[in-house]
């Protein structure tokens, strides 16, 4: 089999939004185990811990992700990681590793260009780091 395991990033936007589908696609025709990792960037502000993510609850987004795989019959796994900022690509990578993964499917944000020279993307880090083939949906 091809992709034995699937790690699906999901951030919460709408963009990461179109990573669902093609995974369910593809976890569908490989009859693929699927992880579901959100990794939520924290930071303190003031001596408290402040959460960077989306305006959405972790547990809402791979919550609702883990309803559509569901919905398509797979059973998928979920987690939620929380990481400083900056560590998002090392966390995603270091999760597909514990899983074995075969292939990672996440979103690209859509950075202009002088951003994604300037501070890299998430995606980009992921894809040169991993070791095991990506899959960036746009």
């Amino acid at each position: 089999m091809m992709f034995e395991r699937i790690l699906v990033a999901v951030d919460g936007s709408r963009e990461g939004g179109k990573t669902v589908p093609v995974a369910i696609d593809l976890a569908t025709r490989y009859g693929s185990e699927v992880t579901v990792v959100h990794v939520r960037e924290h930071g303190r502000y003031e001596g408290a811990d402040v959460d960077l993510g989306p305006g959405a609850a972790a547990e809402d987004i791979v919550n609702a992700v883990h309803d559509a795989f569901a919905a398509a019959g797979i059973d998928a796994r979920t987690e939620i990681r929380r990481v400083s900022p900056g560590d998002t690509p090392e966390q995603i990578v270091g999760v597909a590793q514990e899983v074995h993964a075969d292939l990672i499917v996440m979103g690209a944000k859509g950075l202009d260009a002088v951003s994604r020279f300037l501070l890299g993307s998430v995606s980009t880090r992921v894809v040169q780091y991993a070791n095991c083939s990506v899959l960036v949906v746009r």
